[in-house]
């Protein structure tokens, strides 16, 4: 099979994936940490959902790499979607059973699924060409669209689905994350084949995987391209993670409904996934460096609007998590790009596990630390602190626009 007609069946297949993967995982989302708010009766403490569910996802990231390098794509996905379903079940016996235990290791679990999402993007560009590489990552990404909008919608019906098998309604996304993961691992099996990974090595005539992420690591320290592009994905990831996980608290205190909560962060979603073909091809026509200068500017508005919006102000929450989905999708898209063509062939492997590890990382960190920060201040100065960051990628993507001309 020509990889042109090849690069199509994978890019499909992967899509498909990410549709199912999409709805099991943003499901969880706010599910997650209204869950650990209720179970611990702590508005602080419903940060460490969604940084547990980040903290899986970056503890996933290099072994799934290393996968990738032992068995291929197809294996190294269907280990994190599996790893996904056991953390689906830990967490609605944690839920039923009120164990945070349970819980946090469920959160933790499923982001291995979400660790898988994130290496799909570069397994369909194992076989893309320098002119088409952005945009081929972006379909992929854009495969989450339908399950990641569709997922936070689901919270009301897969929480009547709970309460049929007298669970608490929380404990329903988590059902719905188990089944839809099972069948993104039957996807993958069934039709990734032959494994793109396996096929651009042997075409390649290297052995990618020499390269150790440690290795990887100080190639990238001593790469200012590489080590901007991984500080885009990233501070993007850090600003996203933090406002979009709080929101749902923010919004919570005036009783808001689930199913108006659900639709702020499937608006938010859709930004994160829906203009991703878009973004691909501005990145690939503009740049990459211009198109992570975009999305710095769309995600400090985000911020703006996010932060000056009521908590029952769902319009204008619902506008600003839009952008800030949007911000995200522009610095991923334009920065794992920008990384790939950054680094050695030899490095790549390595230095996508090790991206990951860092995006991850950061994320947790803004999950974390933005509980703390709406316990103690309020949701306004959670956006002002998301900012920050991000105008420190703004600083260094002038620098390295001066370096790319």
């Amino acid at each position: 099979m020509p990889n042109t007609a090849l690069q199509q069946k994978v890019v499909k297949t992967l899509a498909t994936a990410q549709v199912l993967n999409g709805i099991g995982v943003a499901g969880t989302v706010a599910a997650g940490s209204l869950l650990v708010s209720s179970i611990t009766d702590s508005e602080t403490l419903a940060g460490l959902a969604q940084t547990f569910s980040v903290l899986g996802a970056a503890a996933m990231a290099l072994p799934l790499a290393r996968l990738t390098a032992r068995g291929g794509r197809r294996l190294s996905l269907s280990v994190g979607y599996v790893a996904g379903v056991v953390g689906s079940v830990s967490a609605i016996l944690g839920g039923a059973h009120k164990n945070i235990f349970l819980m946090l290791l469920g959160t933790f679990l499923v982001g291995s699924a979400s660790a898988s999402g994130y290496q799909a993007r570069f397994a369909a560009i194992d076989l893309a060409t320098d002119e088409t590489r952005a945009k081929q990552l972006s379909f992929v990404v854009w495969g989450s669209t339908i399950g990641a909008v569709a997922g936070p919608n689901l919270m009301d019906p897969a929480g009547r689905l709970a309460e049929r098998f007298n669970l608490p309604p929380l404990v329903g996304p988590y059902i719905i994350s188990a089944l839809t993961l099972i069948f993104a691992t039957v996807v993958i099996q069934l039709f990734l084949r032959p494994d793109p990974y396996l096929l651009a090595e042997k075409q390649a005539k290297v052995k990618q995987h020499k390269g150790s992420t440690k290795a990887a690591l100080t190639h990238i320290r001593s790469n200012p391209k590489a080590l901007f592009a991984i500080s885009a994905i990233a501070i993007g990831h850090v600003a996203m993670v933090s406002v979009m996980v709080m929101t749902p608290i923010h919004m919570k205190h005036v009783d808001v409904s689930l199913q108006i909560i659900g639709f702020v962060i499937s608006v938010h979603v859709l930004g994160m996934y829906a203009f991703s073909p878009l973004v691909g091809s501005l990145s690939d026509l503009l740049g990459r460096v211009r198109v992570i200068q975009i999305g710095i500017t769309i995600l400090l508005l985000s911020t703006l609007v996010s932060g000056t919006a009521a908590a029952d102000d769902a319009v204008k929450l619902g506008i600003g998590l839009f952008l800030l989905g949007l911000g995200w999708s522009c610095t991923l898209i334009a920065g794992s790009a920008f990384l790939s063509e950054s680094v050695s062939l030899e490095m790549r492997p390595a230095s996508q596990g090790a991206s990951d590890l860092v995006m991850n990382l950061a994320g947790a960190g803004g999950g974390a630390l933005a509980g703390v920060i709406i316990g103690t201040l309020s949701y306004g100065w959670l956006c002002f602190f998301a900012a920050i960051p991000v105008l420190g990628l703004a600083v260094s993507a002038g620098k390295i626009m001066k370096i790319e001309n």
